[in-house]
């Protein structure tokens, strides 16, 4: 049982829950996430650490945030304010955190890498392989789910899910059961005529993984995400507990001090939708094969990834105007475009993207979270400072 005083901590943050907002291998990995250059480091732009460092000034906004911009063969590294009140200690690339919902392009990595050894097939649907599901979802493809054109209800948003939570966020569920709580219900529209991000698409993807391997979830993230892109500290907990050292997320309600609750909440509930860990370093080497690093996945494949739906947003929506794919978004900017996926979660909001070719790769990180319904002042003001950052990523 938690301490009395956490306890008494515990109510703001159940108002304020938002689950829906919730890895021949080393010649791909030289291929995908080139080694760091040895050389000296770019110097930094003063202007990015002048908005990063003004960021953390805001009221309600983040402790912390760091920045971590590779081009080619060359890493800058952007930090301001904190990663845990207590010590005063700066945030590193090192420090796990939670990745939210940038966790729905690690599923997506396992679908797209299945397909292109002919496991699984984009038309696959619900009811060829997940036939226990509800029948009125068997026309479901992984296409859909991949595009969040499902039309499956969102168990996060579930009144039962919800209690659950609201009386234990530490809850162990079953992970493999989550759609269970929807179970009851109709799809909310015919496959494929309407976007509609939901937490859902992506249980049900992992699920389809599960069912055509015959292997857990999380040995496929190993065997086809983590181990040929060498993420050593990447992994997709059930317990509530982070990996050390970690970057310490917060809830932010002045004039009350930064609250620390980087631990009240279990991974179980949010499993393949948004539980994975990972760390500034690992997730920018994730982001360059995923947007776009050669031989993670075929020509053939990638293309699929990348049928846009315009206007479609990722969950808090990225910089510029945002179009989605498969477990992929567009980020078209004033100075480029990239691609990649956001996330946010209590404590954390994230952003993870790259350029077409791999070569360039952006992740930023703050540690408190913001988005359409959590202080959306805040998401547009992250949102401004993320599109200077892409700016300068794509800079020659």
């Amino acid at each position: 049982m938690p301490p009395r005083s956490e306890v008494r901590r515990r109510p703001r943050v159940r108002l304020r829950l938002s689950v829906a907002g919730l890895a021949a291998s080393a010649v791909l990995a030289a291929l995908v996430h080139p080694a760091q250059a040895t050389g000296t480091p770019p110097a930094p732009d003063r202007g990015l650490q002048k908005q990063l460092d003004d960021l953390v000034r805001t009221a309600g906004g983040p402790p912390g945030a760091i920045a971590l911009l590779r081009q080619g063969d060359r890493t800058s590294v952007y930090r301001a304010g904190v990663a845990d009140t207590r010590t005063g200690r700066p945030p590193r690339t090192t420090d796990h955190m939670r990745i939210a919902s940038v966790a729905k392009a690690f599923s997506g990595a396992v679908a797209l890498r299945l397909v292109d050894r002919q496991k699984l097939d984009l038309d696959d649907t619900i009811g060829e392989l997940l036939p226990s599901l509800p029948a009125a979802w068997h026309q479901v493809t992984l296409r859909q789910l991949l595009n969040h054109t499902s039309g499956l209800p969102d168990f996060s948003t579930a009144p039962a899910f919800l209690a659950i939570l609201q009386e234990d966020p530490r809850h162990h569920f079953d992970s493999r059961r989550l759609l269970d709580f929807v179970a009851d219900q109709d799809l909310l529209f015919p496959p494929g005529s309407t976007y509609a991000y939901s937490n859902s698409d992506n249980i049900a993807v992992a699920l389809m993984a599960e069912a055509v391997t015959g292997q857990p979830y999380e040995r496929l993230l190993a065997q086809l995400v983590y181990r040929p892109l060498g993420l050593r500290q990447t992994s997709l907990p059930q317990g509530y507990r982070l990996p050390r050292p970690y970057l310490h997320g917060y809830d932010v309600t002045p004039p009350a001090p930064p609250e620390d609750i980087s631990e009240v909440i279990g991974a179980s509930g949010v499993w393949a939708s948004g539980g994975i860990v990972s760390t500034p370093k690992d997730l920018n080497a994730f982001v360059r094969a995923w947007a776009g690093g050669r031989g993670f996945l075929s020509e053939g494949t990638r293309s699929e990834q990348r049928t846009f739906i315009p206007g479609a947003a990722s969950e808090p929506a990225g910089p510029g105007v945002n179009a989605g794919g498969l477990a992929i978004f567009r980020y078209t900017t004033r100075c480029g475009t990239v691609y990649g996926h956001t996330g946010n979660f209590p404590g954390y909001t994230q952003l993870a993207v790259g350029t077409a070719d791999g070569r360039r790769s952006l992740t930023f990180s703050i540690n408190t979270q913001t988005s359409k319904s959590v202080k959306p002042e805040l998401l547009a003001k992250v949102r401004a400072v993320q599109e200077d950052f892409v700016c300068a990523l794509l800079r020659n």
